[in-house]
């Protein structure tokens, strides 16, 4: 499976993610044909740039069409009804859509209400269909992305001088992970905040992939600080260790009974933790307490906290991301003498009998648990042999 990784550590812009993946190889003729036979009557380049003495391609979309305000439907209307091919038309109306879903919310109006500034308008129209075409033609089969730099400070709009990130760019990345590092401008805007929010399966660290080719897609300005560029990265999934961003919520914890905290540990894990461990710690002032420590998906990070407030008695936490590694692994159904159980098998060849599976036998049949381990064990490496 091809994979294409969106490294905006300089935020990302519609603009910045064509001109990255015409660099990394998409042909720009068939980019700008596809955009021509849209009819907006915006004209297109592609030019070679430095940022920070990195070479990246510049894509500018260059005047359009006045037409007063478009409305999303005229916009979907008119991408529905261009020779783009049917993957293409579909990604580039799904992101639209997910764009006039944030602006509708963030103004308070109907969904059929939402338009967009003409000159806004054709840049985006151009910068959404050239990026779904571009990936389309890299034959990219899943996209993922690193948590966004969405920058600071404050940005002119038609509507003033609006807080980085502007409201719709917040709301379109509600439940994906940002942060803010570099000059007090706007890095994330909300074309590509919407590209990334509605295209990319995943948020984190680079996946297990050999890189086939990379390219990079210059923004309008030339920082000091980095080089204000988006990366992508294309390449071919591998068998290598999966890397996965996680969210640590911890708590030190003195004034909680052992059955309030067990029973805080059953229900964080039930609302979706990966794991939840009690570890005994000496505090200040000598005080005997429990480390509870939560291991959680970026998106479930919020709900969680507020269950660990409500369960228990901390007043605080501490929160901060971790890379997990996980081996690439498959399962195996074996046949126990009491029942069927799934091994997990690593590709280094390491495996174990998955727990829920014997923990259920052992409870349906009366059997140790430990036995119903041994059986499921055992009727892995007879399967091998």
């Amino acid at each position: 499976m091809k994979i294409c990784y969106l490294d905006a550590f300089s935020g990302i812009s519609g603009d910045m993610t064509v001109g990255a993946l015409i660099d990394a190889g998409a042909d720009s003729g068939a980019v700008i044909l596809a955009l021509e036979g849209l009819g907006t009557g915006a004209k297109f380049t592609v030019e070679q740039t430095k940022r920070c003495g990195i070479t990246a391609s510049k894509f500018r979309v260059i005047g359009g069409h006045s037409t007063g305000h478009r409305h999303l439907k005229n916009i979907l209307e008119l991408i529905d009804a261009s020779a783009l091919p049917g993957s293409v038309k579909q990604a580039a109306s799904a992101v639209f859509q997910r764009l006039g879903e944030a602006e509708a919310k963030v103004h308070n109006i109907s969904l059929d209400k939402v338009h967009f500034h003409e000159v806004g308008a054709v840049d985006s129209i151009c910068d959404i269909v050239g990026a779904c075409a571009a990936f389309d033609l890299l034959d990219v089969d899943e996209i993922h992305s690193s948590p966004l730099n969405v920058g600071s400070g404050t940005v002119k709009t038609e509507h003033g001088v609006l807080p980085v990130p502007a409201p719709a760019t917040a709301e379109l990345l509600v439940g994906k992970p940002v942060y803010a590092r570099g000059p007090s401008v706007e890095l994330t805007t909300p074309t590509g905040a919407a590209i990334a929010a509605t295209l990319a399966s995943e948020f984190g660290p680079l996946p297990p992939m050999q890189i086939t080719a990379t390219g990079y897609g210059a923004g309008d300005k030339d920082f000091q600080e980095h080089a204000n560029v988006l990366r992508v990265l294309i390449g071919e999934t591998t068998g290598a260790e999966e890397a996965t961003t996680v969210a640590v919520l911890e708590a030190n914890i003195d004034d909680s009974s052992p059955q309030v905290l067990g029973y805080a540990m059953e229900r964080l894990l039930e609302a979706g933790a990966l794991d939840v461990t009690l570890e005994s710690v000496l505090m200040k002032k000598n005080r005997q307490g429990t480390l509870v420590r939560v291991i959680a998906k970026p998106e479930d990070r919020e709900a969680l906290a507020q269950l660990m407030f409500a369960e228990t008695s901390t007043l605080g936490l501490r929160i901060y991301s971790a890379e997990r590694r996980v081996k690439a692994r498959h399962t195996l159904e074996v046949e126990t003498p009491h029942g069927k159980v799934r091994i997990k098998i690593a590709d280094n060849g390491s495996y174990a009998p998955e727990y829920e599976d014997c923990r259920k036998l052992a409870r349906e049949t009366g059997v140790p648990l430990k036995q119903i381990l041994a059986e499921a064990n055992l009727a892995y490496q007879k399967h091998t042999r």
